[in-house]
């Protein structure tokens, strides 16, 4: 992980793609102990210290996660999350030309919670979400197209499950489509940008977070 931002209030990281947000049945560190340690060490703290999870990120997807230092910021960060004030963009690596080079997608996802996967329909069906977001193609390289994405609604794999559903299952995406998986388990998504108010300083924070460094992911000539 990389610490792109932090304050009293909150700390903003980069993750690598296989590293989780919260502790699971893998029993394996998750980024909040490794954020606690970070700040434990870097501010010589004695006791317990405070990280909270307002929002996850995927395992195998990289970049920018928002965490929070106390609990007033937690609380009010997960309402943000919530009610969609929080500006979230990704950048989606897919084999297949998408059919427009921009545009807004609207499904109607039904979560399986026993596949721990979504299904999207184009109509309203039993148990849905209403899922939107905007896509525009930003890039491309010999074999492969780069998307930018805005969320505007927050679903379970919301943008695997989109991005499939109109024929562009991002690479390494096994669970969505793509052919191949990633020999390190990633899959080509990455968090780049997020931009809110600060929960307490109420200015606005913007970040962004460096692609991974493989040979893939720079060799986009970006638009």
């Amino acid at each position: 992980m990389v610490v792109i931002y932090e304050d009293n209030h909150i700390v903003i990281v980069s993750k690598d793609a296989g590293e989780i947000v919260q502790g699971d049945k893998t029993g394996d560190t998750p980024l909040s102990e490794s954020v606690k340690a970070y700040i434990k060490e870097k501010y010589n703290k004695p006791g317990n210290v405070f990280i909270g999870v307002p929002h996850r990120l995927d395992r195998p997807v990289s970049g920018i996660v928002v965490l929070a230092r106390t609990s007033k910021a937690l609380s009010r960060l997960s309402e943000m999350f919530r009610d969609g004030e929080v500006k979230k963009t990704y950048w989606a690596i897919v084999k297949n030309m998408p059919p427009k080079n921009e545009d807004e997608l609207v499904h109607y996802l039904v979560r399986n919670e026993k596949l721990n996967k979504s299904f999207a329909y184009d109509k309203e069906v039993p148990n849905s979400k209403k899922a939107i977001l905007h896509y525009k193609l930003i890039g491309k390289s010999d074999n492969y197209y780069l998307l930018e994405v805005d969320l505007k609604t927050g679903r379970h794999h919301q943008i695997r499950c989109q991005l499939a559903k109109i024929g562009c299952p991002i690479k390494g995406d096994l669970k969505y489509g793509s052919e191949r998986s990633n020999p390190d388990g990633s899959i080509c998504l990455h968090a780049r940008k997020v931009s809110f108010l600060h929960p307490v300083k109420k200015v606005m924070i913007e970040v962004e977070a460096v692609v991974p460094q493989t040979n893939l992911w720079t060799s986009f000539i970006v638009k």
